[in-house]
């Protein structure tokens, strides 16, 4: 190593750079066997491409580990820097982008319901859970703010593993309900993360319960017509100044920057950025989408999905490989006994505090809806708290945040933290996420699917040729309208105009979309996107 390391000084080239470049160069031929592997794994009902990830990166590390003699066992140190502001952003904006939006809306008070409500009574019980029983581990060390935080920090569902193991194809209202409410649960334990490092916490009353509820409130509502603001301004520009004239390049990097950039701006005024791109990513799909031209919105479509994979297999790897980090396990080595016990009483906590929120609120769901077909069943509700009970890479990013400082600790009780929230981690999303798909077959076998949870309408990019007939640009405009719809038609026959899908369908007809665009009223205008769709049709 030391010739190696002189030659690089005598070319100029810095060891600390060279060790970063052999690392992305690993992770990189990492990447492609986790895409060659995951494809042959492609028809196994027991794995997903997270999975997949989770054991080579786990392998990976094991072999550092048998080649460094035990000195390192990882090639690069988690951050919750790099999760929040690289991986994360592509992966929820593409969510949002891809999402039936009929559906999601539909089911929009549920979803909220379930993430906003529900992580709070998750957070209560895992909070009080920890605070009753760390006692018996002669966990002293932790004080009530990390009692809190662990609380928040296991209250995150793993949205991310959820777009693995559900599809929005077969079972759409399932997909709807569990990604939808991870969205808004990862905000909100977020922002009772933070409210948990800001509040003076040796005085809790009544008015700092509101000044929490008021502040989510606020961040929610903020966050979500940010996002909303950029994907129309996005749309306007577009619309009025047709790049595709000239360059399809303008249109992609403008939706690509206009994105994150939503994104940046919601973490730079304290905002959550989770819920900013989510909704920016829904804005574009039915506005900006369909004000480019044909090659762009193929180009989008691919992109943004391409992006969204290699997040999410980026992430898996890197949580598999980080979990055999020596240096935590040098530390809580003399107490393993300890860190499994912990580990398994929060596996309980988080089975306990999914499932007093889940029944209980389902049945609320249940009391507004109103023909029995809408109804999320009993079976149904097994797959909901069986899908959010993954816990991924936001509980890591937390727990790192919260009990160490630049990727380290050498305080017991913290490392034994960290150590617990990956056992945790990799226990939930290798036996909760296996089990899955096989438990929906199981409970709910496809004969059975609701024939309700079918959208009516290709409100996500899906598909790029069925927007393009929907647009009118086939035999004139009127053949957009004239689509069969029948689940749209019966739902409108059945409330007229009690729905408000129906005000906000005139309203969007009415206004948004001759000012900002969409399916069906994009005018024709020379050099712009439909008289480039109508020459190809």
């Amino acid at each position: 190593m030391a010739p190696l390391q002189s030659f690089l000084m005598k070319m100029g080239v810095n060891t600390s750079d060279h060790a970063s470049i052999v690392s992305i160069n690993l992770f990189v031929a990492l990447l492609c066997m986790c895409i060659v592997i995951g494809h042959l794994l492609e028809e196994n009902r027991w794995m997903n491409e997270s999975i997949t990830a989770l054991i080579i990166g786990l392998c990976s590390g094991v072999i550092i580990l048998l080649t460094t003699g035990g000195k390192s066992s990882h090639i690069l140190v988690f951050s919750e820097d790099l999760f929040f502001i690289y991986l994360l952003p592509p992966i929820i904006f593409n969510a949002g982008f891809q999402v039936k939006k009929k559906q999601f809306f539909r089911n929009f008070m549920t979803i909220t319901l379930f993430g906003a409500v529900g992580t709070l009574i998750s957070f209560v019980i895992i909070s009080l859970g920890v605070i009753l029983l760390f006692k018996k581990f002669d966990m002293a060390l932790l004080d009530l703010g990390d009692y809190l935080a662990i609380g928040a920090i296991f209250s995150a569902t793993d949205s991310v593993c959820t777009l693995q193991v559900l599809s929005q194809d077969d079972t759409p209202l399932l997909y709807s309900l569990v990604f939808g409410e991870g969205v808004v649960n990862d905000a909100t334990s977020v922002v009772l993360f933070n409210a948990i490092q800001n509040f003076d916490l040796n005085h809790i009353d009544l008015r700092t319960a509101f000044q929490l509820i008021g502040n989510f409130v606020y961040l929610f509502f903020t966050s979500t017509l940010l996002g909303a603001v950029a994907g129309l301004l996005s749309a306007y520009i577009i619309k009025k100044l047709y790049f595709g004239r000239h360059s399809t390049d303008r249109e992609v990097a403008l939706m690509i920057l206009m994105a994150y950039l939503s994104y940046a701006l919601a973490e730079l005024f304290y905002l959550s950025g989770i819920l900013t791109v989510f909704f920016c990513g829904i804005v574009m799909s039915h506005y900006t989408w369909h004000n480019v031209t044909e090659s762009s919105r193929v180009t989008t479509k691919h992109a943004f999905a391409t992006l969204s994979f290699i997040a999410e297999t980026f992430i898996f790897l890197y949580v598999g490989m980080d979990a055999l980090d020596i240096d935590k396990w040098r530390v809580v080595k003399s107490s393993a006994g300890k860190s499994i016990g912990l580990s398994s009483m929060l596996v309980g906590l988080v089975l306990l505090g999914r499932a007093a929120f889940v029944f209980p609120l389902s049945f609320i769901s249940n009391l507004t809806r109103k023909t029995p077909e809408e109804k999320i069943t009993f079976r149904q509700q097994v797959i909901i708290w069986w899908a959010g009970l993954m816990r991924g890479a936001v509980s890591m990013a937390l727990a790192y945040n919260q009990f160490t400082r630049v990727g380290y600790t050498q305080l017991p009780g913290n490392a034994v933290m960290i150590t617990c929230t990956i056992t945790v981690v990799l226990f939930s999303t290798v036996l909760f996420g296996m089990m899955t798909q096989p438990l929906i077959r199981l409970i709910l076998p496809h004969h059975s699917k609701p024939a309700h949870g079918v959208s009516s309408e290709p409100s996500s990019p899906k598909s790029f040729l069925v927007p393009f007939l929907e647009n009118g640009s086939g035999e004139g405009p009127d053949s957009a309208r004239s689509v069969a719809r029948p689940s749209s038609l019966r739902m409108l026959l059945r409330a007229p105009t009690h729905t408000v899908h129906y005000y906000w369908r005139k309203f969007d007809n009415a206004f948004m979309r001759p000012m900002f665009g969409g399916r069906g009223f994009t005018p024709f205008i020379p050099g712009s996107p439909t008289e480039s769709s109508n020459n190809v049709w």
